[in-house]
């Protein structure tokens, strides 16, 4: 057996402290991570996280001064006389019939009160508890105060529950010795769907031959080499491997040894949580990446949406509608008074959409909270080019993002899709058209008009009186003369003729400021519209951006040792 002494002395690993505060930071960090991506990434993908924070906050709120590991091995490997050799006393059954441990059972050094909660939680029936306490080796037993060791189920057990009781509880102890015998040490159950899995917890991971006496002294050195190849392929570089005996004392020096200085760091609880840490942050790193997300879609494409939420808001409509209602107010201010009250009679374009009429006045505003104009409602084309638009939006601000991000932004944008028709209606009808005041020059040429026919119905009246009096035999009245024309006469045609002049040179005025009057509005209705996509489609994408730049800064605090 000194060959097997000499391998025990291999020295044990993670000389590294954990900083408890850093620990709790990164948890706090993986927390903050998943408070980001809440309702954006599926819940399959964040259920590690979610147990990890679960079962941290678990851990670290029980007892600290109680370190838990566990024997793990396959069926024959002898983990339970592993067991009951270094509690010495037979409290786990040995047999040849196998499966032979159906159960968990532990052993506690010290008191077995203050384990009790840790022990609950862990799942341990307290039928299955044991105490390491004797009045005979109380002192030689004082370096291991504190340990809980547990001997679970043959993970390789016939009996599935045996198994998904070992998975289980290898996810809540704090160190796992991996016990492997000559004879099955390199089967492939347990190094590809365990020792692998746990690369990212090499510091509180041990590995045992056990049974090494059954081996010649000369083939123990070659079968522990072959082993270390193996855990080296595992992703176990530098993880402690130790040969041991149950039936030698000497055989288990060297693990009983590695318990006593686990015990005395009370180090393995944070160990195991970093490690849990790692293993969790490195699976949701294909999540979020590396990417420096843009803070928000970029101008082509916000032109393309302002101009698709313009056509199915039916902005086109409006500001024709209002060049028309500007020439028919203009017409109604500054034509010829006799012909004003029959273009009064016409509807002003305006009043057609529900929109602002003639004297600013509006629809009722109850009225306006279920339809607030009449504004046609958009074609098969327009709602197509809306869907592009909004995709497009999407798939710019998506652009760098990981796999499983762009469906989130998409769906942001289209998150309040359905709200938006109703959103741009009541837009357009509040959105000041800018016809509410009269231009000035209006009244100048409404005042012109009215004196030149004024003009216009004193010549007349003078000529029609002039006749009258012929025509009852009185004096005719004496009319002053303007060149060769009589004044009365000069007022009529002059007021007709100046009246047409005016309304003349004034066309293509109403028809200039008009024209400049849409310009207007159309620069009012696209801001607004424009207002309503930044709410309606804009804001939602950037929120997912930002929780995308808060769930990467999250994990990289995370990631941080």
């Amino acid at each position: 057996m000194s060959n097997i002494a000499g391998r025990v002395r291999e020295v044990f690993r993670g000389d590294q402290r954990v900083d408890a505060d850093a620990l709790i930071a990164r948890l706090d960090a993986v927390r903050r991570f998943l408070t980001a991506v809440d309702g954006l990434l599926p819940d399959a993908d964040l259920v590690p996280a979610h147990t990890l924070v679960e079962r941290a906050g678990t851990r670290l709120a029980l007892s600290r001064d109680h370190t838990v590991v566990a024997l793990a091995g396959a069926t024959g490997s002898g983990k339970s006389s592993l067991f009951n050799a270094l509690a010495q006393l037979e409290l786990s059954p040995v047999g040849v019939r196998r499966p032979t441990t159906g159960v968990t059972h532990a052993c506690v050094w010290g008191p077995l009160e203050g384990a009790n909660h840790l022990l609950d939680w862990i799942g341990v029936l307290p039928r299955h508890r044991f105490v390491r306490e004797s009045a005979l080796d109380a002192d030689d037993e004082t370096a291991l105060h504190g340990l809980i060791l547990l001997d679970l189920p043959d993970f390789d057990s016939v009996q599935r529950s045996h198994r998904l009781e070992v998975d289980r509880l290898l996810g809540l102890v704090d160190q796992v010795v991996w016990v492997v015998d000559p004879q099955k040490y390199a089967d492939r159950v347990i190094h590809d769907s365990y020792l692998r899995e746990f690369h990212r917890h090499r510091d509180v991971t041990l590995v045992v031959l056990n049974q090494a006496d059954r081996l010649p002294p000369a083939e123990v050195p070659r079968v522990l080499d072959d082993l270390r190849r193996l855990l080296d392929t595992d992703g176990l570089t530098g993880v402690p491997l130790l040969a041991t005996t149950a039936i030698d004392p000497t055989g288990m020096v060297g693990l009983r040894n590695a318990l006593e200085r686990t015990v005395a760091e009370r180090q393995a609880a944070l160990r195991r949580l970093a490690g849990d840490v790692d293993t969790v942050v490195a699976g949701l790193d294909e999540l979020v990446g590396s990417a420096r997300p843009a803070g928000g879609p970029d101008d082509t494409a916000v032109k393309g949406l302002n101009r698709a939420l313009a056509g199915a808001a039916g902005v086109p409509a409006v500001t024709e509608a209002v060049e028309r209602a500007y020439r028919h107010r203009a017409g109604a201010a500054t034509g010829w008074p006799v012909v004003r009250g029959w273009r009064r009679l016409r509807p002003d374009p305006l009043r057609r959409l529900h929109l602002p009429g003639p004297t600013g006045d509006q629809t009722d505003p109850a009225e306006s909270l279920v339809a607030a104009t009449s504004v046609p409602d958009p074609t098969a084309a327009q709602r197509s080019a809306l869907g592009l638009a909004i995709r497009a939006v999407a798939d710019r601000a998506a652009a760098d993002l990981p796999a499983a991000w762009p469906g989130a932004v998409t769906s942001a944008a289209r998150s309040r899709l359905g709200d938006l028709p109703d959103a741009l209606d009541r837009t357009i009808a509040g959105t000041d058209l800018g016809l509410d005041r009269r231009p000035l020059w209006w009244r100048f040429v409404g005042g012109v008009q009215w004196l030149v026919t004024l003009a216009a119905v004193v010549g007349l009246g003078w000529l029609v009186l002039g006749y009258a009096l012929r025509a009852l035999g009185l004096p005719a009245l004496d009319n002053p003369m303007v060149g060769q024309v009589p004044l009365p006469t000069v007022l009529l045609l002059g007021g007709l003729l100046a009246g047409l002049l005016v309304a003349a040179l004034t066309r293509p005025v109403v028809r200039w400021a008009a024209r400049r009057a849409r310009a207007r509005a159309d620069q009012r209705l696209t801001a607004r519209v424009a207002q309503v996509g930044d709410e309606y489609v804009l804001t939602p994408v950037r929120v997912v951006l930002g929780s995308y730049a808060q769930a990467r800064d999250a994990l990289r605090d995370a990631a941080r040792r």
